[in-house]
């Protein structure tokens, strides 16, 4: 088969995605990826997959941009004869979604999470989800990441016969090995690995690792991600102070991330909305205890008291209860909190089980 990823991102593509797509040239498929231009870009090509940059604004609806990327989408269908087209993040979901159908191509959609523009509703949300609902009735299949989101749109008349629940994007076990609890000697690490947005929860994490800092000599405080460039403004300003009060060590986008996740001691995601949160994911199967905003595509990956704690998303005050709660534990709770998270993500959300799920879908298609 001939088969054409659309994403909004290529470093996702490359992060939660890589097993599939090799999979499916490994089966003897032509895989064609669709992102936009940006220096993630190079990973794909290095792996030898075959990329077509399309323009695409991650952010806001502008229908003179939408629209030609729908065109865009439509002409790279027919330039590249494709048997099947699946489609991840906002955009592609719709836009991908709509040029397969007019183009008679069965599409599989993954919705990785709804986001601010639905779920803080609006004319916006109204609108988004219209598009929905036209783009996905003929789907070969929808995902979602999991059952609130799913929920959600099936109430508002989307995928209500076409629907399908994954558990996330999974976490490859092999490449994600559990890592030995490390020493606390040096004090405790809590690590956050998120885009530097409001969304994300950075505000109560920056706030939380100043007061925190305050209190506890021996507590540090440890931030990996890029900016979101229209908050950049807003928030490297008080990294930056934070990290010459020494309260905060800021790494920015690096992709040893297991490195620095295997040196910390609690992983924290403060996150306001997730599809399923890969962080939460990749910590698990590292071995670490999670504190995590009690959310959809959060709480699943928390065994709560066993793997780690859960707070109310939006506040400082409940993030650094939390924080605080996991410091009356004793070293050896906390190691043992880490390996009840690695039992977790092994018995519930290994990679090849969504690989699975995937050939199945094609196989479907075949006949």
């Amino acid at each position: 088969m001939r088969i054409l990823v659309l994403s909004n991102y290529a470093n996702g593509l490359y992060l939660f995605r890589k097993e599939l797509i090799e999979q499916f040239m490994d089966d003897g498929h032509d895989v064609f990826i669709s992102v936009p231009p940006d220096e993630n870009c190079d990973k794909l090509r290095r792996l030898g997959w075959n990329l077509y940059e399309t323009e695409l604004s991650r952010h806001g609806m502008n229908p003179l941009k939408d629209i030609k990327l729908y065109k865009a989408y439509k002409k790279l269908i027919r330039q590249l004869k494709a048997d099947v087209v699946l489609t991840y993040t906002i955009k592609p979901n719709i836009y991908g979604s709509m040029a397969a159908k007019a183009c008679k191509v069965p599409y599989i959609c993954n919705i990785t999470g709804l986001g601010k523009a639905i779920e803080n509703g609006g004319i916006v949300s109204k609108v988004l989800i219209v598009m929905y609902r036209v783009a996905m009735k003929k789907a070969k299949k929808v995902f979602f990441q999991n059952e609130k989101n799913m929920a959600i749109l099936q109430e508002k008349g989307v995928a209500v016969n076409n629907a399908g629940l994954l558990p996330g994007s999974g976490v490859n076990l092999t490449q994600h090995p559990f890592r030995e609890y490390p020493s606390e000697e040096d004090g405790i690490r809590f690590l956050a690995v998120l885009r530097v947005m409001r969304d994300k929860g950075i505000g109560e994490y920056l706030e939380a690792a100043k007061d925190i800092s305050k209190k506890h000599q021996n507590v540090h405080f440890e931030l990996v991600g890029e900016y979101e460039e229209d908050e950049r403004e807003k928030y490297e300003p008080l990294i930056q102070s934070l990290e010459q009060e020494g309260c905060l060590k800021y790494y920015g986008h690096i992709d040893n991330v297991d490195e620095v996740m295997a040196k910390s001691h609690v992983v924290v995601h403060p996150s306001y909305h997730e599809g399923m949160s890969n962080v939460i994911l990749e910590a698990a199967a590292c071995g670490r205890p999670i504190l995590a905003s009690n959310i959809s595509g959060c709480k699943e990956g928390v065994d709560e008291g066993k793997s780690g704690f859960l707070f109310e998303p939006c506040s400082t005050e409940a993030l650094e209860k939390e924080i605080e709660h996991m410091l009356t534990l004793s070293e050896k709770d906390r190691e043992n909190m880490g390996k009840a998270a690695r039992t977790l993500v092994e018995q519930k959300f290994d990679r090849r089980s969504i690989i699975l799920t995937y050939i199945e879908e094609l196989k479907d298609i075949t006949g």
